[in-house]
């Protein structure tokens, strides 16, 4: 299965990072609720384990909290690969308004 990831910059601490990133199924229910289902996540370590849907295609992936960075991998199904650059982009943008200062 593809692969798609983002690196987002923060000047936090990794708590108040992780902290933040707490939010992160939250914040996608609220601004995306028509367009992303099945919501889930779970910390293991210092990595956030998602699962959503959007349109139908499941998207899986972890963000792994680090001192000055959030790093994001996921697996993108074959059926989303036209749409990798959009998913990226978005959850880039979220997550930068996540950790911003």
């Amino acid at each position: 299965m593809p692969k798609f990831g983002v690196r987002v910059p923060h000047t936090l601490t990794k708590d108040e990072a992780r902290s933040r990133l707490e939010r992160f199924i939250e914040m996608l229910e609220s601004k995306f609720a028509n367009q992303v289902s099945d919501l889930s996540q779970a910390w293991e370590g210092d990595t956030l384990k998602f699962h959503f849907k959007t349109y139908g295609i499941p998207l899986d992936g972890g963000i792994t909290v680090a001192d000055s960075e959030l790093n994001l991998a996921g697996d993108l199904p074959f059926a989303a690969m036209m749409f990798k650059g959009k998913i990226e982009s978005q959850i880039r943008e979220q997550l930068e308004r996540l950790v911003a200062a």
